[in-house]
């Protein structure tokens, strides 16, 4: 239960001390950021691979050679529910800051889904989720939230609000992903006959994520290290 604690916690850690930022500088490191987002690309990575879409086939082995399927419909779910938060935001009555304030807060809903549904996956037992692959994919989110933080708080801090205002809303955009990590880990029973197509949802949210938000702005080499630290904790110590 320990482990689910801290897997559920992490990511949000990550966007309360990117938000912590505006207390610490006038504008964001972009080398620091680089090497973040590389380091985090590299992990959500491997462990979108290792920890959700190879258990979601083993998850749905009696289906034989259709395993593929459940994790692969689940897959392009996650990838679409991603897409719609930049249909949904809206245009003509928000300013940049608040603009993003929403995109933030949006996406960080279903990445709090895909933790939740790798903790009901390692909770159930119904697939092979280990206890390294879930805080691993945490831990690649939170490296992600942490700019996530600082690039919602420092805007409004530019714009006149004060550091423990704009440090406020920074933290307020991350709320969302533990709360959606829980309700997903309090509906496990419920979602065990549908957890190879969560699984493979929370893939599908973690490749948009990497490829839209950080495949950009990526050191490659921090990027390789992150992909292979994680296989290593997943596959040698999982």
């Amino acid at each position: 239960m320990v482990i689910v604690i801290e897997s559920v916690l992490l990511p949000f850690l990550g966007t309360v001390f990117g938000a912590a930022c505006v207390f610490l500088m006038k504008e964001t490191n972009l080398k620091l950021q680089r090497g973040l987002t590389g380091f985090a690309a590299g992990v959500m990575t491997a462990a979108s691979i290792w920890s959700l879409l190879l258990p979601a086939v083993e998850a749905a082995e009696n289906l034989g050679r259709l395993s593929f399927l459940p994790g692969l419909m689940g897959f392009w779910i996650g990838m679409v529910v991603l897409i719609l938060p930049d249909k949904l935001i809206p245009h003509s009555n928000f300013g940049k800051t608040k603009k993003l304030f929403w995109a933030v807060t949006l996406h960080n809903i279903p990445e709090g889904m895909a933790v939740g549904a790798v903790c009901a996956g390692f909770i159930s037992g119904e697939a092979d989720v280990s206890v390294m692959g879930a805080l691993a994919l945490s831990l690649g989110i939170a490296l992600q939230n942490f700019p996530d933080g600082a690039i919602v708080s420092m805007p409004f801090q530019a714009e006149g609000y004060g550091k423990m205002r704009s440090f406020s809303i920074g933290v307020l955009s991350g709320v969302v992903e533990p709360v959606a990590a829980l309700i997903t880990i309090i509906a496990a029973e419920l979602l065990v006959p549908v957890l190879p197509y969560l699984l493979g949802f929370a893939a599908g949210a973690m490749f948009y994520v990497v490829v839209q938000e950080l495949m950009s702005d990526t050191t490659p080499v921090l990027f390789g290290v992150g992909f292979s630290l994680m296989t290593v904790l997943d596959v040698a110590l999982g």
